[in-house]
This record gives structure tokens, sequence and C-alpha cells, in this order.
């Protein structure tokens, strides 16, 4: 079973504007099946990953390119880096949109040929795994929280008891367990798991200690939905703290994990600078933490971080799928005030809450640590010129598990969050 991906019309645009389309994003999220059954029929489609073709690609670009003329489909490019200076020499004198379609599983080493070679040339978007609307089979904009949308969504879509949530945070976002009821979940991510680490961690990144690495990102697994401390992170796998942080850039590079950075304004005081850590694929997540089931996951210890994570990835994907960069951020202080997510858009700051529960009880509270960004700037700052950045306040969201959009107060809502 093939699922329609929100991401469609943006790919079509750029390979109507660019002579080189580039999909990114981690292994097996589907990059090859969307532009394989997007493709026209004179596209030719050709993969790094057979070991003959990529010698050849390496060895003769030049004469690969003939072999395999524009259009074409050159899946896993980033086992070739030889062939962008010839895909550049091509596309500047044919001049022809669409002419090459690349995927690449490796964000870190690919884009750095790309930038010096494409740059100008290549339109490029970044693919994750299943949206859960994609799941469900539609396709809305990005995630706002705005009142009118939501409550037409509403009509769109049924909507999800806890357990099915949890169903789908198990599972995860791959889609091959939604095309395939019958491949067993846990052999799949250990299949994956290998195939990610000995082709993609190996071969690229120069890690040389496999198993360290695999631990490295069960540590980052348990600590999905907290602020990153390399030193935490370094002293339970055994590594040095630069080497933490290289291993966390590799993760989030690959696609496999994000880093949400803290809101900044400076009528804000005491804000924590270290960025906050997300797992982008639940499912990957809860088996490096060795939950067996969506009923013991959502009845343990870390239920709320991946209820957080889960609801931070849809979001992430529903701008992604757009071709847009998410524009989320999150807030905490020195005295411990949290605000879990904050959009800021179009000079808008929205503040979203992620609950487990029903409705949670004062969950809007520390909203207020936002009140100064809406303040006029003091006459002395701007002089001095530390005057912050005034912005407007948004409406705020609780997302949670209400039966239907609720009003919190008169500037904030309980959003449901199979939602979003």
């Amino acid at each position: 079973m093939y699922y329609a991906r929100t991401i469609e019309p943006v790919i079509k645009k750029i390979s109507e504007t660019f002579p080189v389309l580039i999909v990114t994003g981690p292994r097996q999220v589907g990059k090859t099946t969307l532009l394989t059954k997007m493709a026209e029929t004179d596209r030719k489609i050709v993969s790094l990953d057979n070991p003959t073709i990529r010698a050849f690609a390496k060895h003769d670009p030049e004469l690969f390119i003939q072999r395999y003329a524009p259009p074409v489909l050159i899946d896993e490019v980033q086992y070739a880096p030889e062939l962008f200076d010839y895909i550049k020499v091509y596309v500047d004198r044919e001049k022809r949109c669409g002419d090459f379609w690349l995927t690449g599983s490796q964000t870190f080493r690919m884009m750095k040929r790309v930038t010096e070679s494409l740059a100008g040339r290549a339109g490029i978007v970044q693919m994750l795994g299943l949206s859960n609307d994609e799941i469900r089979g539609v396709h809305f904009p990005p995630f706002r929280v705005d009142i009118p949308e939501l409550t037409q969504r509403m009509a769109q879509v049924p909507p999800m008891n806890l357990s099915e949530i949890y169903e789908r945070i198990f599972k995860g976002s791959m889609p091959r367990l939604y095309e395939n009821p019958d491949v067993d979940r846990a052999q799949y991510y250990e299949s994956y798991l290998e195939t990610y680490i000995s082709r993609d961690i190996k071969d690229l990144s120069k890690v040389a200690d496999e198993t360290a690495f695999l631990d490295f990102m069960s540590v980052v697994a348990a600590r999905t939905a907290t602020n990153v401390n390399y030193e935490t992170l370094a002293n339970e796998v055994g590594v040095s703290a630069p080497t933490a942080k290289h291993w966390l850039s590799v993760l989030v590079s690959s696609g496999i994990g994000a880093l949400i950075q803290p809101y900044s304004n400076n009528a804000l005081k005491r804000v924590i600078k270290a960025p906050r850590m997300y797992f982008l694929d639940t499912g990957l997540c809860a088996h490096l933490t060795r939950w067996s089931s969506a009923e013991t996951l959502e009845a343990g210890a870390m239920s709320g971080a991946f209820f957080e994570t889960w609801v931070v990835s849809e979001i992430y994907k529903s701008y992604l799928s757009t071709g847009q960069k998410p524009p989320l951020y999150f807030y905490r202080d020195s005295n411990k005030k949290e605000i879990d997510v904050i959009m800021y858009q179009d000079g808008t700051v929205t503040p979203i809450e992620i609950k487990k529960s029903s409705a949670p009880k004062n969950a809007v509270k520390n909203f207020s640590v936002l009140d100064p960004i809406e303040q006029e700037p003091r006459e002395e700052d701007v002089f001095s010129g530390t005057a912050h950045l005034k912005v407007k306040m948004g409406t705020g969201a609780v997302v949670c598990m209400p039966a239907d959009l609720i009003p919190v107060d008169k500037k904030n809502w309980y959003v449901p969050a199979w939602l979003i």
C-alpha cells in the first residue's frame, strides 16, 4: 500500500524551477519510493547502493552521466560525491530544469559537496517518516494555533484515544511498517540500526567505535525531550564531551534527531542557552529504550517524554512537508520555568505546552514569562543598543487529550493532540 506524501507538490515545484532536485532524509523514509512514483516514463532510475554501479560512478563520473543521461534519478548519491562537479558542468551547459533528481541518506557529507558544486542550481528538501496525517490520508497545512482552521480539521479526521496514540508512538513513522503489517517491528528496527551504523556511520562519519555509538544512540533516546548536556551524555557512554557533541550532530544531520533552540529576546532574562533534543521517530526511540509494547510505554516512566516527542515531531514534519524550516523554539530559565514549544513566525510568538492528560490544570501558568516581549523597549535601552524586539503574543495552546477544542481562557486553548 502506498501512502501519498504531503511534500509531493513541493518536489514538483522544485523540479520545475531547478536543474537539480535533492531529497535528503534518514534511510527508509520513502524518498526513492516517492520519486519513483512521481518520475516520468523516460526518467532513468539508478541506485548507488549497488556496489558495481557505485564503483562506476566514482571511477568515471563523466562516462556515468553519459550512460545515465538526464532526466535521471540517482539514489543514494552521497556514495559518489565525484559526480557533483560533472553534474554542475552538465546543468550549466544544458540549462534545463528537472534533469537530475538526487536522493541521499547522509545529509552531513552530501551538503558540503552541494554547497561547493551546486549552489544556486539545486533545490533541497528534507523528508522524514510518515506523519500522522499521511497515515490517515489527509494533507493539512503546517500546524498553527489557528482555532478556525483547527475546527475545520476536526470535521475531517476521526478522533484518536490515548491507546491509539501510543500505538502510533510505539510503531513509529517508517512507511514499511504501515505498507506491510506482517513486518515484525522489533526485527525491522534492529535491521535498521545495523544498516544505519554499518553503512552510514561507519562509511561516512569515521566513527571508530560502532558499539559505543549504538550505546550513545540509546542514551540520547532515553533523554528525548530534555535539554542537552554533553558532559552527561559523554560520561554515560565513556567518551569525551567533544565526541558526544560530534556524535549528536551526526544524529541530527542524518535526520534521526532534532535540536530545538531556546527562544531568545533581550527582554527575557536568565534564559538557559542549551538546546533541547528530540528523536524524530518515536518507534526507533522506543526500540532503543527497550519498551516492549504500547501499553507498557504508556504506563511507564517515559510516557510523558514520548508524548511530547511525538507532538513535537508531528509539528516539525508538518513544516518540512511544505518545504519550510520549522519555526520551533522552547523556553527555560534559571528559575526552572519552562514552555515546551514556542513558535515564532511573522513577528508573533505562540506558546505551546504539551501534556498527556485530558484537561491539565495550570498548564499555561508559565506563559506569563513572555509578557515583557510585548512591552515597548525602554528609551535608555534603545540608545544603548540593547533594546528588545517587540513582538506580538499569539493564541496559546495546551496540546493534550481533550474531547474537543476547548478554551482555557481568553488567550489559550486546549488542542487535541491528534489534530496536529
